[in-house]
């Protein structure tokens, strides 16, 4: 009898989009755009639980990492990579980049073998690999110029460093990755060692306010994102999401993410897209 089972590259996490800090694919969006923007968010979790999977070396990593770019290239019809088949095709059809694909295999390689950053402008140098790559998309796919893509690999970028904050335990105790710069660390004259305490101390509470001070800086050139756009429903989108990302940052500054995790109740994230959703409205 011939073994018929399907292989896998993947190492699913089990987080889908309804785990995640922001909408992902929500209902602001065209709904003939929504099931591409599912395609590329399945793609992305896919490469993204691969880097994460702490049962695998750096090497295996590797391999499958490049086993998806090679899917998305057309050059491995393995079904084992079988999600990026599926953006290649979603990408072709709505004639957007492979690159911002790529971009993101960039990033989760460089995921399996960089435990730690140097300095800030390190840290957004990794961000426009790991982050900024979804916002060009979601432009792309909307038809909007790239000259939006400063703003909105802005937002993106303090979207990263936001949730590398709120697991920046997790990050350090299960991969011992810690995004928070070195130099900053050093100059507070702290150590890693004080994201497995129970409290953030006082050095590593002025690495979070700088990481945060910067987080803001970012933001206001974001905050001009949904002016700019024609899409009314991704201005929708883009307000409520900056909306978002400033009550996330207030609230990592006012309350400690080493003893408890650090993130919005439901009223605040309902708040925040009303207040987005009427941002995005008023501006037509």
């Amino acid at each position: 009898m011939t073994d018929t089972t399907i292989t896998t590259a993947e190492t699913p996490s089990g987080k889908a989009a309804k785990d995640e800090n922001f909408p992902v694919g929500s209902i602001f969006l065209p709904a003939d755009l929504r099931p591409h923007v599912a395609v590329f968010y399945a793609y992305a979790r896919a490469i993204d639980d691969i880097a994460d999977n702490p049962d695998l070396t750096p090497e295996e990593k590797i391999k499958r990492l490049d086993g998806f770019d090679q899917a998305i290239l057309g050059k491995n019809t393995d079904p084992a990579y079988g999600k990026a088949h599926a953006i290649r095709m979603s990408l072709s059809k709505c004639d957007v980049t492979i690159q911002h694909c790529r971009d993101l295999i960039t990033a989760f390689k460089q995921d399996a073998v960089k435990l730690r950053y140097d300095d800030w402008p390190d840290l957004i140098n990794y961000c426009m690999y790991s982050a900024a790559p979804v916002g060009r998309y979601l432009l792309d796919i909307h038809g909007e110029n790239p000259t939006n893509y400063p703003a909105s690999d802005a937002l993106c970028n303090a979207l990263q460093v936001l949730n590398h904050l709120q697991d920046c335990q997790d990050d350090y105790q299960e991969m011992n990755r810690v995004y928070l710069p070195q130099d900053w660390m050093i100059a507070a004259n702290e150590t890693v060692d004080a994201l497995a305490q129970p409290a953030a101390s006082a050095g590593l509470r002025e690495v979070m306010e700088q990481c945060l001070d910067s987080t803001d800086e970012l933001l206001l050139l974001a905050d001009q994102l949904p002016g700019k756009l024609k899409s009314r429903r991704l201005a929708m989108e883009s307000a409520t999401i900056i909306k978002i990302a400033h009550k996330l940052s207030a609230e990592l500054r006012r309350r400690d993410p080493i003893s408890g995790r650090v993130q919005l109740t439901k009223l605040q994230f309902l708040t925040c897209s009303i207040r987005g959703c009427w941002q995005g409205l008023s501006r037509y």
